[in-house]
């Protein structure tokens, strides 16, 4: 791997704390790479990435955080995906059927499918997730995305029992769903945590740390995990025993946590990982014209939750204020040109599979900023030119942009609506921890889709939603986005998803939208195959090779 190191002593020096920082986060730090060409001491081939700070389980049926999301894109095969062009690609499962009425649902799975142990993949091993993530001591937020199925709903809430779940394992390699009533988005389900294996062996719970073991974390995947130092890094291998490991080209993924974007930026420019991502916008200006740099487009929403247990976001006056007072263009305009305003929860780049077109393009803009009404709405609520409003706190990830973004809204707060708020830097572990709690006033949320459809963001705010975190209760809202599931003419069905960010972004201001973001990346130029998840626009490597 041979690098042109960007021109100018100024970029030297404003890197060097930056590299001394970035060696101080890693055990790996001091070793070098092989022959600058991405080969190991013995001629292997590995690469690797620079990640955002350690976060949750590796455990598909626990609390899912960034670490697991980088962990399972290479190490754990679902059922099936999508591709680029919108075809499936099987993966664990090489068939299905469904019934007449989509409510059953089988899934013949590859009896060449094993364990990185080498021992058979079973239907057991996906019942053995469902099961567990159905425990609400599991803490897994993606549990509500069971509750198509029969029952599952009733077990999570203690009111049925599991032996009453609507799977079924009629023999080794056959899974079969039985839903509730019809889910059309049944298939976008299966990329989700939830939906993939764990050894029913050794994943016995998410406290055991079965998970970080490499001796219990079996990988059914291209990868499996071969070391994992909390706070440090983990490392993944080539799994000799996958069904497709001709097609895999690297025999090494080594993923080091970085507590600081521009660590990362320096270890990457410093030779030390050939992948930094979710970069500052700053690096798009430094590396433009050059083959390492790669934009790409999130699949994503940073926005505020309102916690509606709180006075006075209880008031619906005081949530319309809160968005309309906020200057979205002028945020964007100081975190840089990786951002732009939104004004949806709907991820502004999720395109809409049955036209082409972005979903939030197809229907009108859920409301506009305007300061002077929300002076009104302030006053309508009791709080003339913010005259006895309570003391509110706004919790945020000690993240780079967090804190600008943060900054800039208790600034415009101020101005507009003559408030304070008092600003929380949190660790992001503890963030997600607050938040999960309900232990916040205002709280910072990102949502990446798990799947390409508007209902991995409006399911969240739903009454029953394990991802509900605001106290949101609203059974007019409930009924459209759950009438949305079961719709199959897709024309019906986007205006249902449509009434429904209606309701919740324009009417009932659960949220405080504020921007969508592109991914700023590092590549090394000589990493072939990479390839973007589509539902999420993240990278995956699973297929890739260098040099």
């Amino acid at each position: 791997m041979k690098r042109g190191h960007l021109t100018g002593r100024w970029l030297a020096a404003a890197l060097a704390a930056a590299v001394f920082s970035a060696a101080s986060l890693s055990g790996c730090a001091g070793e070098e790479k092989g022959a600058d060409t991405g080969n190991g001491a013995s001629g292997e081939k590995e690469i690797t990435v620079a990640v955002n700070s350690e976060t949750g389980t590796l455990d598909p049926a626990g609390s899912i955080a960034l670490t697991y999301l980088s962990y399972s894109v290479t190490a754990l095969d679902e059922l099936l995906t999508y591709d680029e062009n919108g075809e499936i690609e099987y993966r664990a499962a090489e068939s299905y059927e469904v019934n007449e009425d989509s409510t059953v649902w089988t899934f013949h799975l590859r009896e060449d499918a094993l364990w990185s142990d080498g021992t058979p993949v079973t239907a057991e091993d996906f019942l053995n997730t469902i099961r567990r993530a159905l425990d609400p001591a599991s803490g897994s937020g993606y549990a509500v995305y069971l509750f198509p199925i029969e029952n599952a709903e009733e077990i999570y809430d203690q009111e049925a029992s599991m032996d009453t779940l609507g799977v079924d394992t009629p023999d080794d390699h056959t899974l079969v769903f039985r839903l509730e009533e019809p889910c059309v988005y049944f298939l976008d389900l299966l990329r989700l945590p939830v939906y993939t294996p764990s050894c029913a062996k050794y994943a016995d719970s998410v406290d055991s740390g079965w998970d970080k073991d490499p001796e219990t974390s079996l990988a059914n995947g291209p990868f499996m995990l071969a070391e994992y130092v909390p706070d440090q890094y983990f490392v993944l291998e080539k799994n000799e025993s996958y069904w497709n490991q001709d097609a895999v080209r690297l025999d090494r993924i080594i993923y080091r946590f970085f507590d600081d974007t521009q660590a990362m930026a320096a270890a990457y420019e410093t030779g030390e990982v050939d992948v930094a991502v979710s970069l500052p916008s700053s690096v798009m200006e430094l590396y433009e014209g050059r083959d390492d740099l790669l934009v790409t487009e999130q699949i994503a929403t940073r926005y505020i939750y309102f916690n509606l247990d709180v006075e006075p976001f209880d008031d619906v006056r005081v949530r319309e204020a809160f968005n309309l007072a906020i200057d979205r263009e002028e945020l964007c305009r100081i975190l840089g040109e990786d951002t732009e305003p939104t004004y949806n929860l709907v991820a502004k780049y999720m395109i809409d599979k049955n036209t082409g077109m972005r979903f939030v393009d197809e229907a009108e803009q859920p409301f506009g900023e305007n300061a002077e009404r929300a002076r009104e709405l302030l006053a309508e609520a009791g709080y003339p030119d913010g005259e006895g409003f309570p003391e509110i706190t706004y919790s945020y990830p000690t993240l780079e942009m967090d804190s600008d973004t943060a900054q800039v809204i208790r600034e415009q707060l101020k101005k507009n609506l003559n408030i304070d708020i008092e600003l929380k830097a949190q660790e992001l572990q503890a963030n997600y921890s607050s938040r999960h709690a309900g232990d916040f006033d205002l709280c910072r949320m990102n949502w990446t889709a798990d799947f390409a459809d508007p209902y991995t963001y409006l399911s969240m705010l739903l009454s029953n939603s394990t991802y509900n975190c605001s106290g949101i209760h609203d059974e007019e809202y409930d009924a459209i986005v759950e009438a949305s599931g079961s719709e199959q003419d897709p024309a019906a069905r986007s205006v249902l998803l449509h009434q429904a960010e209606q309701r919740a972004v324009g009417e009932q201001f659960y949220i405080i939208p504020l921007y969508a973001m592109k991914s700023v990346n590092l590549v090394n130029p000589e990493i072939t195959g990479l390839r973007q998840i589509p539902a999420s626009g993240a990278l995956e490597y699973r297929y890739a090779d260098i040099g």
